[in-house]
């Protein structure tokens, strides 16, 4: 499936953009590893030359290799909570500078902290912004700032910007005067219907267990979950965690402890590909709890295979208006426990297979990389526009005091 190969050189019929800011890419945990698989192939099968940098630690090689027509390349980083990103961060766009690519696509608003850095090293830079990743438990009162400094930078200082959601585009217009085009996650065709190892090595039954997936964060809020899960008193069901989490910490073994403590939970770790679609497939209700998302992958992913879904009443679940049924105030412990036991007991195939349509059809990843390659081209135009204009002395003005 991978092939080791040197970086790519340059060939000049073809448009190139480097991917920088995540963890890298296929199978690697995380929306926004997800979001840039997708684009990224797809991408590369229209004729652009693609590259990810990923993040060593988290690369199956340490050598450049070939997925899907995309080049990846292992940048080292520190496996630090605090640093990793944007030490990663900050090597990635030495190594993009000297690559020369047509256009650099910074992800999350931790990362666009060094967009001024690559406007400096004469970068052009397009930022796509996830989520108010500040909004997150985990983060302390210094790390926050220094989000809500990226989230500026990011803004203010790329040629071109990107929000997956409009509550961020609206944000941004609003406090930053600068404008960003909508474009949403996306979701892939659901895998054909497979058999259901992955059912079996978990034990448990097909519409028979409450599936979450995500990472082990503390924005996930998986101790509510457990807690509601626990009320059902229900013991033929089971309770699927699947995720794991990236850095070790006191919240990791909180919710190992509760889910050791509570009958029926099942720690299923990271899931992938066929085995995370038969999870997706065959549950009999998906609940994604969380205090905090961009714009939820995961709900996504489990509403285009017809799952019942129920989800916490923040806003970017709300954007995607599954009905009243299927929200649940964020926090309320006993609330989610009534609406899980009125989702199990009356499942709606029809209503699912409805929604699976609709999401397909609004979130297919197609429509999705023709506005990226929209909001690429207006970023190089931009560039070359303001370039032949202005003369590099303006240029110069325009990154010191974070013109667009």
């Amino acid at each position: 499936m991978y092939t080791l190969i040197p970086p790519l050189g340059a060939r000049p019929s073809e448009r190139s953009v480097i991917f920088v800011g995540l963890r890298g890419v296929p199978e690697i945990q995380g929306g926004v590893e997800t979001h840039v698989a997708a684009i990224s192939a797809r991408l590369a099968e229209r004729g652009w030359r693609v590259e990810v940098l990923g993040r060593a630690p988290y690369l199956r090689s340490r050598r450049p290799y070939s997925w899907k027509g995309v080049t990846v390349t292992p940048v080292w980083a520190p496996r630090s909570r605090s640093f990793e990103a944007l030490a990663h961060t900050a090597l990635g766009l030495i190594v993009a500078a000297r690559r020369n690519p047509d256009l650099v696509h910074i992800h999350a608003i931790g990362p666009a902290l060094l967009t001024p850095l690559a406007r400096l090293l004469g970068l052009h830079v397009v930022v796509t912004h996830h989520g108010f990743d500040y909004e997150r438990q985990k983060w302390g009162r210094l790390a926050k700032a220094v989000l809500r400094a990226g989230e500026a930078m990011g803004m203010l200082f790329s040629h071109a910007n990107i929000g997956v959601s409009k509550g961020i585009v609206d944000s941004v217009r609003h406090r930053f005067g600068v404008g960003a085009t909508f474009i949403p996650n996306g979701v892939e065709n659901p895998f054909p219907q497979q058999d259901m190892s992955c059912l079996d090595r978990l034990t448990v039954a097909p519409r028979r267990y409450v599936l979450s997936v995500g990472r082990i964060v503390e924005e996930k809020r998986h101790l509510d979950l457990i807690q509601a899960f626990e009320r059902l008193g229900d013991p033929s069901l089971k309770l699927v965690i699947a995720g794991t989490a990236d850095h070790a910490g006191r919240y990791q073994h909180a919710v190992e402890a509760a889910a050791a403590a509570t009958p029926g939970v099942v720690m299923a770790g990271f899931q992938r590909g066929e085995a995370l679609s038969q999870l997706y497939r065959h549950a009999g209700l998906f609940v994604l709890p969380s205090s905090h998302e961009g714009m939820p992958m995961v709900l996504l992913e489990a509403l285009s295979y017809g799952a019942p879904c129920l989800a916490s009443d923040i806003d970017a679940n709300l954007a995607l208006a599954l009905g009243q049924d299927s929200y649940f105030p964020l926090g309320d412990v006993d609330a989610l426990a009534r609406a899980m036991r009125v989702k199990l007991a009356a499942p709606n195939p029809a209503e699912g297979a409805q929604r699976a349509a609709r999401v397909l059809d609004s979130f297919g990843w197609g429509a999705i990389v023709d506005r990226t390659t929209e909001v690429y081209e207006s970023a190089l135009l931009g560039w070359r526009v303001g370039k032949a204009r202005h003369g590099r002395a303006a240029f110069r003005s325009r990154v010191e005091f974070g013109g667009r």
